[in-house]
């Protein structure tokens, strides 16, 4: 399998010698755009929590490719979870998966295991999580699910934490993890919203094949060498060849013509923002890429933001990193995004056709900021916040 390597756009340290809390507070402060006392005060707040009770963080569906990366951010961001419990389906039930230095056995997934678990996120598709989660919410057990099952439902809040985290006040339980390729885009657009006021949005999507998940990287990977070696390439995953080939296809095409994955980003924009009066048009296009979704958006704004303002506020935005100097060839790259956390913004420049448009070209790896790193930043924010508990365990229950 081709390794999921990210060059980054920023020299990292070898070793930082930090202490696990001191990494929390560091994650913690560049994520909430709090002072490092605030982080701190926060951090210790935790550690005070953990001391009196033990949390329980489970990940369902840990033997997929979202499910192991969950485990490797929960991990990596010393999430405070004094217990990690992997699921997954019965045939998978005792295989190992990778938890740092050490490996978690995975158990099988049932409807009664969610007792004693303070926070499951769920990577195991849709039908898993409209079967599982009621029960694992019914339990007092607060669902982070990452599949489409939840996202529009009115009970259900769609954060971003760089976004929205105050829709997770009140929550009933289950919180959706929004589309991958909306989360990266509504990171870089609600500031711009704030700023101008968004009227409409055009944006293409470039879209890699682990949003597929493990069986996109396989056809993909299998595919390039059946052609290097002059075999004729089989298509099992998707309906036409992706080796060297772009297919402007994602999900299922629906009645008006636009697949599923664009009203996806349609609906989940609106919600994210909470602003209906944002009119969003998407066509989502498979490329032969492994890791990193790359979007051209174009946007319509209220007044009028220069390429310059709009850099500047994009440089200050929680998540993001804008990464543009033409002169020097200096763009995102789904190569350089590939395993990073942000989501970088760059090709920022005027819309000569309208006097209130804005160009963008953004990118960051769909299965960190588009699935596992979102979240976990959601449990972190509901520690944060102190909104462990479920206070109605009844609202998914069917009567």
């Amino acid at each position: 399998m081709p390794s999921k390597k990210g060059y980054g756009f920023r020299a990292k340290s070898a070793s930082t010698g930090l202490t696990a809390a001191a990494t929390r507070y560091m994650n913690i402060e560049r994520l909430a755009k709090i002072t490092r006392s605030e982080a701190f005060l926060f951090c210790s707040r935790i550690e005070d929590t953990m001391s009196e009770k033990k949390l329980v963080v489970a990940v369902v569906g840990a033997t997929g490719a979202v499910g192991r990366e969950m485990l490797k951010t929960l991990e990596s961001r010393n999430f405070p979870a004094t217990e990690v419990v992997p699921f997954a389906s019965a045939r998978s039930a005792g295989t190992k998966v990778p938890y740092g230095d050490s490996e978690l056995v995975v158990r099988e997934l049932k409807e009664d295991v969610f007792e004693g678990i303070d926070i499951a996120i769920f990577s195991a598709g849709g039908s898993t999580s409209e079967k599982y989660a009621p029960h694992a919410a019914a339990a007092g057990c607060i669902v982070v699910d990452n599949s489409s099952a939840w996202r529009m439902d009115e009970r259900c809040p769609l954060v971003v934490p760089e976004v929205n985290p105050d829709a997770l006040e009140g929550h009933n339980g289950i919180i959706a993890n929004p589309n991958c390729s909306t989360i990266q885009m509504v990171v870089a657009l609600k500031p711009l919203h704030d700023a101008a006021g968004i009227r409409r949005v055009v944006v293409s999507t470039y879209q890699a094949v682990s949003g597929s998940g493990q069986k996109g990287i396989s056809e993909l990977e299998t595919q390039v060498r059946q052609m290097f070696n002059l075999k004729e390439p089989e298509v099992n995953v998707y309906p036409h060849r992706i080796a060297f080939n772009c297919i402007p296809h994602i999900d299922v095409f629906l009645e008006n013509d636009y697949t599923k994955e664009e009203m996806k980003m349609v609906h989940e924009t609106v919600k994210i923002m909470r602003d209906p009066n944002v009119k969003v048009t998407a066509t989502c296009v498979r490329v032969p890429v492994f890791y990193g979704h790359s979007e051209s958006v174009n946007i319509e704004t209220e007044r009028k933001l220069s390429a310059k303002e709009a850099r500047a506020i994009l440089a200050q935005a929680p998540g993001v990193q804008v990464y543009d100097n033409p002169s020097e060839k200096m763009h995102p790259l789904a190569i350089d995004a590939a395993g990073e956390d942000q989501t970088y913004v760059g090709r920022i420049r005027e819309d000569e056709t309208i006097p209130n448009g804005l160009n963008l070209w953004i990118v960051a790896d769909n299965i960190r900021k588009g699935a596992a790193l979102n979240a976990v930043q959601i449990a972190e924010e509901l520690l944060r916040r102190d909104l462990l508990g479920v206070k109605d365990r009844t609202v998914f229950i069917k009567k």
